[in-house]
């Protein structure tokens, strides 16, 4: 217990408080940014300078590529919608050099999806984090008719939570995860016992409503297979995730037929 509570802090204390950096260049909907360090895949917002007392949030923002030489973060743009509200005026500023990016906001707020009960307050007391009860996620699933989450479900938890991290737990490991860009910022071991799986993840919520038709409206059958495959859809280039899933359980194969690794 002592080891999977210092591999995980360890993970978790990469993770400062929120970046801010200076726009360098705007190119369509792809900005850089001035950034000592960052890894690739933490999300954030554009904050626009209207003057010297106001400001503005236009877009959400993802790291996805930088450059250490040059502390250079190349960012992809995205529609900002956290604090969406018709009643309110918006305006028609546009990203411009001298904005900044906020990186890593809701970073010291996460969700834990974990199979087990028993997983679940393990793992949770072993990281000093605010975290979220899976109670509240199953209240926004069955008030979007999924009890299969999907990506967008987290999306709407992320908003609603102000939640930066989401940590998955996955055959004794620990997938530590943007909540908005569900890319995979750590992997940590967790050889923790799973004797039982309480779907379509611990909760204290007994039934998910869900709708008639369409995608997340049926009931999810299977644990891991599920949380794999959501990984996988976001994180076609790791090779870490790769490797993984190569090495595990042959039903989960034809994932790999889904990552984008040069000539595998």
């Amino acid at each position: 217990m002592k080891q999977i509570v210092l591999l995980i802090f360890m993970t978790f204390s990469l993770f400062g408080g929120i970046i801010k950096a200076p726009i360098v260049s705007v190119d369509g909907d792809r900005i850089t940014a001035k950034v000592g360090r960052v890894e690739v895949g933490v999300s954030g917002f554009v904050v626009h300078h209207i003057t010297k007392e106001h400001t503005s949030i236009l877009k959400n923002a993802t790291v996805i590529a930088y450059d250490a030489q040059k502390r250079i973060a190349t960012l992809q743009m995205s529609e900002f919608s956290a604090l969406k509200n018709n009643s309110l005026p918006s305006g028609k500023w546009q990203v411009e050099v001298g904005d900044t990016v906020e990186l890593a906001f809701g970073y010291s707020r996460a969700l834990l999806i974990a199979p087990s009960e028993e997983i679940y307050h393990r793992i949770s007391k072993s990281v000093k984090i605010q975290w979220i009860h899976p109670d509240l996620f199953a209240t926004v699933l069955s008030y979007r008719g999924h009890p299969t989450p999907l990506k967008e479900d987290f999306d709407a938890m992320s908003d609603v939570g102000s939640i930066g991290l989401l940590f998955i737990y996955l055959d004794k490991r620990v997938y530590t995860v943007d909540m908005k860009s569900f890319a995979i910022l750590s992997i940590s071991d967790a050889p923790l016992t799973q004797d039982s799986v309480k779907l379509p993840f611990y909760s204290r919520v007994e039934e998910i409503d869900a709708n008639w038709f369409g995608a997340g409206s049926e009931e999810l059958t299977e644990y891991a297979p599920h949380y794999y495959e959501l990984l996988v859809e976001h994180n076609k280039k790791s090779e870490a995730l790769y490797k993984i899933i190569q090495e595990g359980d042959v039903k989960l194969h034809p994932l790999l037929d889904k990552f984008e690794l040069g000539n595998r």
